[in-house]
C-alpha cells in the first residue's frame, strides 16, 4: 500500500495536504481498500463550517457506509464534482481525482505524518511491528 510522504493523514484514515491555509481532503487508500466499491457520498456543503474530528459526511460502498470525520477544523470551499457522477473514483484514485473536499484550515489537531500512518495501518491489520 502507498502511502504518500507529503500528505498528513488521521487516525481515522483521511488524508489532508495544507496549501496556503487551505487544505484538500480524502480518504486513504487503506481506507478505499476497506470500504470497497465506494458507490454514493455524503460530503458536506460548500460554506459549511466542521469541526477536527467531527462527523462531516458518510461514504457508501458495496460492503455497507462509513462516516467521514474532518481532518481539520474550518469553512468548506469546494467539493469534488467528479464524484457526483463518479463516487468510485476514491477506490481509483484515492490521492488525486478522487479527493473529496477543500477547506479553508482554522486548526489542524493531531495530523500524523507517513510513517506513523504506516505504523497505525500496520496495528490496525494486525501487523505489529
Amino acid at each position: 500500500m502507498r502511502i504518500p510522504r507529503h500528505l498528513r493523514y488521521t487516525w481515522d484514515h483521511e488524508w489532508l495536504v495544507v496549501d496556503e491555509g487551505d487544505a484538500t481532503v480524502g480518504i486513504t487508500a487503506f481506507a478505499a481498500e476497506v470500504l470497497g466499491e465506494v458507490v454514493h457520498l455524503r460530503l458536506p456543503d460548500v460554506g459549511t463550517w466542521v469541526e477536527a474530528g467531527e462527523i462531516c459526511g458518510e461514504i457508501t460502498s458495496s460492503t455497507g457506509a462509513g462516516t467521514l470525520y474532518a481532518p481539520a477544523t474550518g469553512r468548506v470551499l469546494a467539493v469534488n464534482p467528479a464524484l457526483a457522477d463518479d463516487p468510485g473514483v476514491v477506490n481509483s484514485a484515492p490521492y488525486s481525482r478522487g479527493w473529496l473536499f477543500r477547506l479553508r484550515v482554522e486548526n489542524i489537531a493531531g495530523a500524523l505524518s507517513a510513517d506513523a500512518y504506516a505504523a497505525h495501518c500496520a496495528h490496525v491489520r494486525g501487523e505489529y511491528r
